[in-house]
């Protein structure tokens, strides 16, 4: 057995743990898997943040010589150091597209995931997430650290609902982006394999990371998920382990020629949702207000500003101005009407 190139430091009911680990499987990227506070979780570099998934780099000597966090930073990180089974795809405007489809992924559909969880009105999610997640660590820990640890665990996620936007008057905006995401993607996936064609790439983790809770953990949207679409169910298991799956030369992205209508029926609900929020962020991060405040298909949704999202907001602003300008003009025109063009304007009108 080859030994491992690194070690992914995660948990099994985290998104971005699981999408980091789906990447890995499908690049053929010998690591090794080590749950957060288990006991093989012990003498690693400590990243910058605490956070997981942590991306543990091996040196010659057995040891460790670095770790990262941030699932798309790890994910370009792995791509400048290997060739084979790449996420990118080579149309740069496609390219461009599928960096906002993760972002979307990553930073949307998150707060649908913490809502199926943990919002107050679904009991049974809150029940088996605090009951199971103290064990992800130890499988033999005692009943009564368990209880007391289920306790913490499901006071201290329900305290936080408010802040990635998951309130009782935002609901109907989010429960709904999900139902309409659902029956966008069961078209899609009658006709493909993956979100950009006949490879998987960034957009597919991306969404699959927050996928692959919503449909495997949280009872309440995994029913919607198998009444809406259930192709979306069994591309999320396929998604979890691609090792298996086969390259070849005819197998390629989308190119912006290419484009179906059922991709562009994505970048309307991402312009429809995500950007909203976005741009909603960025003014009120900029203008030193508490609160932002925009309109998600016709319903006022409202929550705390978020640093990171700023953040994001900039990486796809560069990778935009990174394209040559036939490429820009490619972009344009395809997210044009779409609401995502809002995002290269600065402006949302």
């Amino acid at each position: 057995m080859k030994p491992a190139d690194m070690t992914l430091v995660g948990a099994y009911g985290s998104p971005y743990s699981i999408k980091m680990r789906a990447v890995l499987r499908y690049r053929h990227i010998p690591y090794r898997w080590v749950v957060r506070n288990s006991s093989q979780d012990r003498d690693f570099p400590d990243p910058q943040v605490p956070i997981i998934p942590m991306l543990v780099f091996h040196d010659d000597e057995g040891g460790y010589s670095e770790s990262m966090v941030d699932s798309s930073p790890q994910i370009m990180r792995l791509e400048a150091e290997y060739a084979e089974r790449s996420l990118l795809p080579t149309d740069p405007v496609v390219w461009f597209l599928d960096q906002l489809i993760e972002d979307y992924g990553d930073e949307w559909l998150t707060k649908v995931m913490y809502h199926y969880r943990w919002h107050h009105l679904y009991g049974n999610a809150i029940a088996k997430a605090s009951n199971m997640l103290p064990l992800m660590s130890d499988n033999q820990m005692d009943a009564e650290k368990h209880r007391s640890m289920k306790e913490f665990i499901a006071e201290r996620q329900m305290g936080r609902t408010s802040l990635v936007g998951s309130t009782d008057s935002n609901r109907d905006v989010i429960e709904e982006s999900f139902v309409r995401l659902l029956r966008l993607l069961e078209s899609h996936f009658s006709q493909f394999q993956f979100l950009l064609g006949a490879r998987p790439s960034r957009g597919d983790f991306g969404v699959f990371g927050q996928f692959s809770q919503l449909f495997f953990w949280e009872p309440d949207s995994a029913l919607l998920a198998a009444r809406y679409s259930p192709r979306s169910m069994i591309w999320a298991y396929q998604i979890d382990d691609l090792s298996s799956f086969e390259i070849d030369d005819a197998q390629s992205w989308f190119t912006r020629d290419s484009l179906p209508d059922t991709l562009s029926k994505l970048l309307v609900e991402i312009g429809g949702t995500y950007v909203p929020f976005l741009l909603a962020n960025e003014r009120a991060l900029v203008g030193g207000n508490a609160e932002l405040s925009c309109s998600i298909q016709g319903k006022e949704y409202k929550q705390s500003p978020f640093p990171y999202q700023l953040k994001c907001l900039k990486w796809i602003r560069e990778a935009f101005e990174t394209l040559q300008q036939e490429d820009q003009k490619a972009v344009a025109q395809i997210l044009e009407g779409t609401g995502c063009e809002l995002l290269l304007t600065g402006s949302d009108g």
